[in-house]
C-alpha cells in the first residue's frame, strides 16, 4: 500500500490541501462522474470536496481552517469578491489564501455553442491580476493566491494559429507571461491592467477536458 505524505509545515500542507483536491476533481470529471455545466457548478463541486478533505490536514489543537465561497474584500477602495478563501491559521499565525476559478465549455447544457472564448482568455488573465492585487493591498489581508482553469476546448490550449488579437491573452500550454500590460480590447469593451509577477501555462487533460492550476502569487 503506497503511504500517503503530509507535508509538516502547516502552510506547505494547506497548501497540498488546494492541489489535492483539484486532482481528485479532475479524475471526477475527466471520468465523468462530475458533470460541470458552468463555472458556477465547477465552484460548487471543487468547493465540496475541497471542504471534505479539509478536516484531514489538520493535525493539532493550533490549527484551524475555515473554506468560504464569494468573499468581499476591499482593493483600492473597491469590494471584490474571491470565489473561494482558505483562511488558516497555525499558532494564531493567519494565512489567508484566496483561489479564483475559471470554467469554459463549447456547449452549453442547452446545446447551443457558447462563444465569447476572447472574454474568457482575457478574464482569465485578469484573475491573475486581481490575485497579485488582493496579495498586495487588500482587506482583510490576502497572503497567497491561486487560479483553478478548465475548458474542454483543446484550440485554447493546442491553437493552429494565433492571429487573432485574442491571442494578446495567450493562455496556451507552455505560454510563460511575467511583467506585462494588457491594454487589446476585448467583447467592445477597454482593457487596462498589468500582471507583475511570473505565471506559466501549464495544462494536463483528463478525459475530455484540460485543467491547469496557477500557483505563486503571494
Amino acid at each position: 500500500m503506497t503511504k500517503m505524505r503530509y507535508e509538516t509545515d502547516f502552510n506547505r500542507r494547506m497548501r497540498q490541501l488546494i492541489t489535492d483536491a483539484w486532482e481528485i476533481f479532475q479524475n471526477k470529471v475527466g471520468n465523468g462522474h462530475l458533470e460541470i455545466n458552468k463555472e458556477a457548478s465547477m465552484q460548487l463541486h471543487y468547493a465540496y470536496i475541497l471542504n471534505s478533505l479539509l478536516p484531514h490536514y489538520i493535525f493539532s489543537h493550533d490549527e484551524t481552517a475555515t473554506l468560504e465561497l464569494e468573499t468581499g474584500v476591499k482593493v483600492n477602495g473597491t469590494t471584490k469578491e474571491i470565489d473561494l478563501l482558505l483562511q488558516c491559521s497555525k499558532a494564531g499565525n493567519k494565512n489567508n489564501i484566496a483561489i479564483e476559478m475559471k470554467c469554459y465549455k463549447e456547449y452549453a447544457s442547452s446545446g447551443g455553442k457558447r462563444g465569447a472564448t476572447d472574454i474568457f482568455m482575457k478574464d482569465v488573465y485578469y484573475d491573475l491580476h486581481l490575485l497579485e492585487q488582493y496579495c498586495q493591498q487588500s482587506d482583510p489581508k490576502i497572503h497567497a493566491g491561486i487560479e483553478l482553469v478548465m475548458t474542454d476546448l483543446e484550440r485554447l490550449i493546442y491553437p493552429k494559429s494565433k492571429d487573432a488579437k485574442c491571442w494578446d491573452y495567450d493562455i496556451s500550454h507552455g505560454t510563460q507571461i511575467s511583467n506585462i500590460s494588457l491594454n487589446t480590447p476585448i467583447g467592445g469593451k477597454d482593457v487596462n491592467f498589468a500582471i507583475k509577477k511570473q505565471h506559466d501555462f501549464i495544462w494536463v487533460q483528463n478525459g475530455s477536458y484540460w485543467f491547469t492550476i496557477i500557483e505563486g502569487i503571494d
